[in-house]
C-alpha cells in the first residue's frame, strides 16, 4: 500500500466536514414540527409535503454514506468505495423525489438547483477520489 499524498487527506478531511453539515441539514429537516412546517411559505410547505417517503430516506442514505465513506478515506479503507457509491445513488433519489415527484422544479427559485447540482457534483467527484486512490494503492 502506498502512502497518499497530502492532497489527498486535505480533500478527504474537507468532504467529510461537507458531509458531516449535510447530515446536520438532514437531521434538522427530520425534527420539523408541524407547527415548523407550517410557519413556511406557502410554497416550500407544499414541497415538503410532496415529498415521497422514499426520497427523504434517500436524502439519509446519501449524508450516512458520504460521511462514512470521507471518514473511510481518511482511514484509507477500500470500503470508502461501497460507502460513497451508495452516497451517489441517494443523491440522484434525493434529486428525483423533490425535482420530479415533488415538483421542486416547477419553482422559480434557483437555489435549489444550484445546491443539489454542486452536492450531486461534489459526490460524483468523490466516487472518483476513491476509485483514484484505490488505482493508487492508497486503500487497503
Amino acid at each position: 500500500m502506498n502512502r497518499p499524498p497530502v492532497w489527498f487527506t486535505v480533500v478527504a478531511a474537507v468532504a467529510l466536514a461537507w458531509n458531516v453539515l449535510g447530515l446536520l441539514a438532514v437531521l434538522a429537516d427530520l425534527r420539523l414540527s408541524a407547527a415548523d412546517i407550517a410557519a413556511l411559505p406557502a410554497q416550500q410547505q407544499a414541497l415538503y409535503n410532496a415529498r415521497p417517503l422514499w426520497s427523504v430516506g434517500a436524502s439519509i442514505v446519501a449524508v450516512l454514506g458520504g460521511t462514512l465513506g470521507c471518514l473511510a478515506l481518511l482511514l484509507r479503507r477500500r470500503v470508502s468505495l461501497v460507502l460513497l457509491y451508495a452516497s451517489l445513488v441517494g443523491v440522484v433519489f434525493q434529486d428525483i423525489g423533490i425535482f420530479i415527484v415533488a415538483g421542486a422544479a416547477k419553482v422559480a427559485n434557483p437555489v435549489p438547483f444550484i445546491l443539489q447540482g454542486l452536492v450531486l457534483v461534489i459526490a460524483v467527484g468523490l466516487v472518483f477520489l476513491a476509485r483514484h486512490a484505490a488505482s493508487k494503492t492508497w486503500l487497503t
